[in-house]
């Protein structure tokens, strides 16, 4: 069992962060913040989403606004239309928090392995 001590402050942090993560534990979300990534920095207007992703309004709303609540994704109003695009300040926040220790304290991972592009 590992030991502890979290102040409410740190606390309140990995709540925030198991929370985001809990958004980006659904394939729907996950993909619809790839989508986003994939048309940074411009984000996509709901209809170009929808249509990517072949999903009902209605279910497609549901998802981008847990995403939203999570602060994953900004939206702006454009006339008629909503723009998203990905949150990349909270993305890599979130990736911070989760490689913090093992880049810092015990070296588990070579920062510099972290930032290699995907294949």
């Amino acid at each position: 069992m590992i030991e502890t001590t979290h102040t409410a402050a740190a606390q309140a942090g990995i709540d925030r962060y198991a929370d985001m993560f809990a958004a980006l534990g659904n394939t729907a979300r996950l993909s619809i913040l790839r989508l986003l990534l994939s048309a940074h920095p411009d984000g996509l207007v709901v209809g170009e989403l929808q249509a990517e992703l072949d999903v009902s309004g209605s279910n497609l709303s549901h998802h981008l606004e847990k995403l939203k609540h999570q602060g994953l994704v900004h939206v702006v109003r454009e006339g008629t239309y909503l723009r998203y695009t990905a949150s990349t300040e909270a993305l890599q926040e979130l990736l911070g928090f989760l490689y913090a220790e093992c880049c810092t304290r015990n070296k588990a991972i070579r920062p510099g392995a972290i930032t290699k592009p995907c294949k």
